[in-house]
């Protein structure tokens, strides 16, 4: 069975080399600050004590006044898991945060699905267009305030 490895521990290898970068954990998640979002990821999967070298899904959340985005990470190699939280800045205007595709190639249908549904912007992301609507669609259907 995969072990949640405690944020904890996933926060102090972080800030070991991203002091910053850290917002807060708790016993099962880490929010990074979106700033330090690419710098933090490569240190999730490279570093030798991680290895989260598959990103099992980015999921999307929209609490109304904020947008959050939740990456849930796996190692095969240690068998465990995490969630990092990045809490999208720019309010309901126009949220971005930094792609990650560069770090896992998965990550790019997936930011496509939340751009297209919730109007998350992945910056640096290469081919950032809808996936599931038609382009000239008005607005992204699973926000809250959607009207249709």
């Amino acid at each position: 069975m995969t072990k949640t490895l405690a944020g904890s521990k996933v926060a102090e290898i972080i800030a070991e080399v991203l002091p910053d970068a850290i917002v807060k954990y708790d016993a099962n998640n880490v929010w990074v600050n979106p700033s330090y979002l690419d710098e933090a990821c490569k240190i999730l999967k490279h570093h030798a004590n991680l290895d989260f070298s598959y990103l099992n899904s980015i999921t999307a959340v929209d609490y109304i006044e904020k947008f959050e985005l939740l990456y849930h990470l796996t190692s095969l190699r240690t068998n465990s898991k995490t969630t990092i939280r990045v809490t999208c800045p720019n309010g309901r205007k126009s949220p971005s945060v930094p792609s990650v595709i560069s770090i896992w190639q998965s990550a790019d249908l997936q930011e496509r699905e939340i751009w297209d549904l919730m109007g998350i912007k992945f910056t640096g992301h290469p081919n950032l267009k809808r996936i599931l609507l038609w382009e000239g669609f008005d607005g992204h259907p699973l926000r809250k305030d959607y009207l249709g």
